[in-house]
């Protein structure tokens, strides 16, 4: 892949990840001796067109300055905000427009991303001139469910899963759209549930980009193992 751009990542890393039930956030559980966020931050920066990766933490992160991305010459740490996109918001003002008119933003619980992944967001981004996401087709029968007592629900109707898709990161963005996006939404008390949210809030063009399943989030126990698995297989390929 050829591009004469260089681009700067965003990693929201100040979420505690209550899901996991684990005794520090979920970032800093470790896979193989590494920490998830280690294993995030190392596979962006080693793609060959990300030069720079900025992670927003917590403002009272223990942990981050304990782990070998502390001192990183192209790890910027900027502090996160109390939602996701309060943290993006504040990675963003760190960003040189200048110098990287795009911009990815990434979860830091998705380690398995693939360079080939990454490779096509930034290639059909390029081609179009819009921003877009990795995202996989939905691909189970999708119910929309009614709450009722306790933890179960009932169901209310089958949804068409035709064009549904689980939307993944990174999420690729020129940067001045984004941060203008961003910050319309949040003046205007819109929800804001990822960097696409708050283009399509702003009538922005978003391209959908099929990525691989093995991309997962890290929400739950068993996540932990599942990723073991794909980063293993990784790395023997």
């Amino acid at each position: 892949m050829a591009s004469a751009l260089k681009f700067i990542a965003i990693v929201p890393a100040a979420g505690v990840g209550k899901r996991m039930q684990a005794n520090c956030p979920k970032q800093y559980l470790r896979i193989n001796n590494e920490t998830i966020l280690s294993h995030t931050v190392m596979r962006l920066l080693n793609h060959p067109l990300i030069s720079q990766v900025i992670v927003a933490l917590g403002t009272d992160d223990q942990y981050f300055a304990e782990s070998q991305l502390a001192h990183h010459k192209d790890i910027i740490r900027v502090n996160g905000g109390t939602e996701r996109v309060n943290s993006v918001l504040n990675g963003l003002k760190a960003v040189n427009r200048d110098k990287y008119p795009w911009v990815l933003v990434h979860d830091a619980a998705r380690p398995c991303v693939s360079h080939q992944d990454i490779d096509k967001l930034i290639t059909q981004c390029l081609s179009n001139d819009y921003g877009g996401i990795l995202a996989t087709p939905v691909r189970d029968t999708m119910k929309r469910g009614i709450c009722t007592e306790g933890d179960s629900s009932s169901i209310e109707s089958t949804v068409e899963r035709e064009q549904l898709w689980h939307a993944l990161t990174p999420q690729m963005y020129k940067t001045d759209e984004l941060t203008l996006a961003i910050e319309q939404a949040l003046e205007n008390s819109l929800k804001i549930t990822d960097e696409a949210s708050a283009i399509e809030q702003a009538n922005l063009p978003s391209l959908l980009v099929s990525a691989s399943s093995e991309n997962i989030k890290i929400t739950h126990p068993n996540d932990l193992a599942l990723a073991e698995f794909y980063l293993n297989k990784q790395a023997k390929s």
